[in-house]
């Protein structure tokens, strides 16, 4: 089946991309994509066809540079696990910080600074090391479909230190900060 021109407008923005950008990148005008998305105007069939292959090939192009950043490896606790075992695993994999789960759900999210904090603030240390994570932990990591643009896991980056990346719910992957430096 043929891409329709509403397609254009979706596409564009799931990219993350202005009509300027998309324009550019085509070789036309952005008068011409905004009146394709309108629908005020028919374009020639050369025009709309290299605006499809531009948007196919930046899709492409950012599926390749997600599929780079995320550890299919999910490493992670569960929330009735005690703080003990959450520094054992997070010394064991060189992580700062991991997802909280309940059974597959993601339900917060724990990190050194959240475990120093309570060692900072003068609690005891055996007190503390016997606690359930979920006594201490903060709100979960966002979840991503596995097919998000990279621009929107790139500005959840900017607020979060993770991300998670499901496929149909199911969790596959996880994305950090760290990943994204690692494609540099």
């Amino acid at each position: 089946m043929f891409p329709t021109l509403e397609d254009i407008a979706k596409r564009r923005r799931q990219l993350g991309l202005k009509q300027s950008e998309l324009a550019k990148a085509a070789g036309v005008s952005q008068s011409l994509i905004a009146k394709l998305e309108a629908g005020s105007i028919d374009s020639s069939y050369t025009k709309v066809k290299t605006i499809f292959d531009v948007l196919e090939r930046l899709e492409f192009k950012t599926k390749i540079q997600t599929e780079k950043l995320v550890h299919a490896e999910v490493v992670s606790v569960q929330r009735s696990e005690p703080i003990s075992e959450v520094v054992k695993i997070m010394k064991d994999h060189g992580y700062s910080q991991i997802p909280v789960f309940d059974g597959k759900q993601p339900v917060g999210s724990i990190s050194e600074k959240t475990i120093l904090r309570q060692i900072l603030a003068g609690r005891d240390l055996d007190e503390i090391s016997k606690q359930p994570t979920e006594k201490i932990m903060e709100e979960a990591f966002p979840q991503i479909n596995e097919d998000a643009p990279l621009s929107l896991i790139t500005s959840l980056l900017q607020a979060y230190s993770a991300v998670l990346v499901s496929r149909k719910g199911s969790m596959v992957g996880i994305i950090t900060k760290a990943d994204l430096l690692r494609v540099l």
